[in-house]
């Protein structure tokens, strides 16, 4: 009898093997195994990876140093924080405009003429300022900041008569008179720091010290307008050795102000 080829006679122990076919695919399975293809990795980088982050963790140095670290930070925050409460304290800013009628008509004529002034001391209570409407010799933002706003308008008049008013004119007035007084501030600040002198001074103790000279410049102006180029000139000499007096007179006061 014939057999195919491929295949053993009858009764033979060995079988031909037909073409191998793959077996087909698993529809549930949505990838492809293709690990069979690659060797196998040795070791577990992960969970070394891990053993050395854990022995890190327990090394009682590297705890010190996270803590060190961790209280710096924390030292440095606090830090930040008061010096910006110091220079930027709402309550602080409240203080200076806590004024009155009294105080404003008062602090106007010490100004104007600070030659009949006796007492220049700072009071206090529990070792806290008074008030500027309870102190007069107390410094104040609201003087400084109406008799700038009084001042850039008083120019602006000044201007319309000699007919060279226009906004672009009013705005470039007012902006150089506020860079000029920030830089007067600063330049204040870096004095005070070179020279290393001990004081508690802030920025708006200098901005208020700073700032009554537009007092004596309203007076200049109006007299300049008033009077011509002559009463310009005895009036800003007036209020120019006034302010310097004024200065003068609550300069020692200035080392042992307190802030709030």
């Amino acid at each position: 009898m014939a057999y195919h080829q491929g295949y053993g006679g009858q009764g033979s122990k060995h079988r031909g093997r037909g073409p191998l076919v793959p077996p087909a695919p698993d529809p549930h399975q949505l990838f492809d195994d293709t690990s069979a293809g690659f060797p196998h990795a040795q070791g577990t980088p992960a969970s070394g990876i891990d053993m050395g982050f854990n022995t890190l963790l327990a090394d009682p140095m590297a705890n010190v140093a996270v803590a060190y670290g961790s209280s710096i930070a924390s030292q440095s925050k606090d830090i930040v924080h008061k010096e910006i409460h110091r220079f930027m304290s709402v309550n602080r800013l409240k203080y200076f405009f806590a004024v009155d009628t009294a105080y404003v008509t008062k602090k106007l004529a010490l100004l104007l003429f600070p030659y009949a002034h006796q007492n220049w001391e700072v009071r206090y209570s529990r070792d806290t300022p008074l008030t500027p409407r309870q102190d007069i010799n107390a410094p104040d933002l609201y003087i400084p900041s109406m008799a700038f706003i009084t001042y850039i308008l008083l120019a602006g008049i000044a201007l319309g008569l000699q007919q060279r008013f226009s906004p672009e004119v009013l705005g470039m007035c007012a902006s150089t008179a506020f860079v000029w007084v920030i830089i007067e501030v600063l330049a204040l600040l870096l004095s005070l720091y070179l020279v290393t002198v001990q004081s508690d001074l802030t920025p708006f103790d200098l901005l208020a010290y700073s700032g009554y000279k537009y007092v004596g410049m309203i007076l200049a102006v109006l007299g300049g307008l008033l009077f011509g180029s002559d009463g310009y000139y005895v009036a800003l000499a007036w209020t120019s050795c006034a302010l310097m007096y004024f200065l003068v007179s609550v300069r020692p006061n200035m080392d042992t102000y307190s802030n709030l």
